[in-house]
């Protein structure tokens, strides 16, 4: 079940990887570039602003299909989008380490979701998929706005280019699918639901290509990126919340990894990427059990029957319900 096209306007949400609450613990230290939190307000401001409702959406209507292309777009360090296409599907290589990065890992998401989930594309209609890199000045971020994502070069201290990073890409993306099936709202429970899937993918593609186990992977989200300062950190660890990081330029990592010790503050959209900990603890647990490509099955069908407002107790009782479909399956 789709609950898209039921749905009539869709909640888009501008999804960062770097949770604000990192942002604003980097500027607390003295990291000028963390200032870029108001960088990425302005981007909010001008994504809402020049927002025109789709027709076809208000009318319930699906839009018509794509062909799953690439196109990566060079920001040329402006905080716009779309500024110059320098490489589309199929086109020749271009000497550009992060458009080539990006441009193979959204071909490993396009692949993945394909070959293991039957999906075409993000929308599972063939759209096509947009990649801006190179945004804004040592950019130490990257974003998904409802249409397409955005990828930052980082400082090269605290971050490195977001671009090189499978799991950054894939986790964007997978913003993108939220979007289309339950379309979650961005905000408390719902939106920590929706920061724990697009973890997820990101997880489990990058499971996918490294061809690592529940086992043997680290389970860690962002370490990729983690420039010289921070080396050997990461932004979140899926298997034991609240220990990827404990510093002193990102403060201690805040995840619980229990329904105890949820997070009730309006912080970070009242805790989209804190309390987001429980639900990849759950995930976690439940690849280790059932092997990650079984786990993530179950987790994309709950995901296609759950709403814009839906309570981590109502996704644990879709994720029961397709894990119990998943074992008569294989019986």
């Amino acid at each position: 079940m789709n609950h898209f096209t039921n749905i009539g306007t869709s909640h888009k949400c501008f999804c960062t990887f770097i949770p604000p609450f990192i942002l604003e613990n980097l500027a607390k230290a003295g990291v000028e570039d963390a200032t870029m939190t108001l960088h990425q307000e302005g981007c909010v401001r001008k994504e809402r602003a020049s927002e025109v409702p789709n027709v076809g959406t208000l009318m319930g209507i699906t839009p018509a299909a794509g062909k799953a292309a690439r196109q990566v777009f060079d920001s040329q360090n402006k905080t716009d989008y779309q500024v110059k296409l320098v490489l589309s599907e199929g086109g020749p290589v271009v000497d550009d380490d992060a458009v080539i990065n990006a441009y193979d890992h959204i071909g490993n998401f396009r692949e993945y979701c394909k070959e293991k989930l039957d999906r075409d594309s993000i929308d599972n209609n063939g759209m096509n998929i947009i990649c801006n890199v190179h945004f804004g000045t040592k950019y130490n971020n990257a974003f998904f706005n409802g249409k397409e994502i955005t990828i930052g070069d980082g400082d090269g201290v605290i971050f490195s280019n977001f671009a090189k990073s499978l799991e950054v890409i894939t986790h964007e993306l997978g913003h993108g699918i939220v979007q289309w099936t339950a379309n979650l709202e961005y905000r408390n429970q719902s939106g920590a639901l929706n920061e724990h899937f697009a973890d997820v993918f990101g997880i489990v593609i990058t499971q996918h290509i490294e061809k690592s186990t529940a086992k043997d992977a680290d389970w860690l989200i962002g370490d990729e990126i983690m420039g010289p300062k921070l080396y050997g950190e990461a932004l979140r660890c899926m298997a034991s919340p609240g220990t990827a990081f404990d510093n002193d330029l990102m403060d201690k990592d805040p995840q619980p990894d229990h329904l105890r010790d949820f997070y009730k503050g309006p912080n970070d959209n009242g805790g989209v990427h804190i309390n987001s900990g429980i639900m990849n603890r759950a995930f976690y647990l439940a690849a280790r059990g059932l092997e990650i490509e079984n786990a993530a099955l179950i987790w994309y069908t709950a995901l296609q029957n759950l709403w814009p407002t839906v309570s981590f107790n109502d996704a644990a009782a879709q994720i029961v319900r397709a894990t119990q479909l998943f074992i008569k399956h294989e019986k």
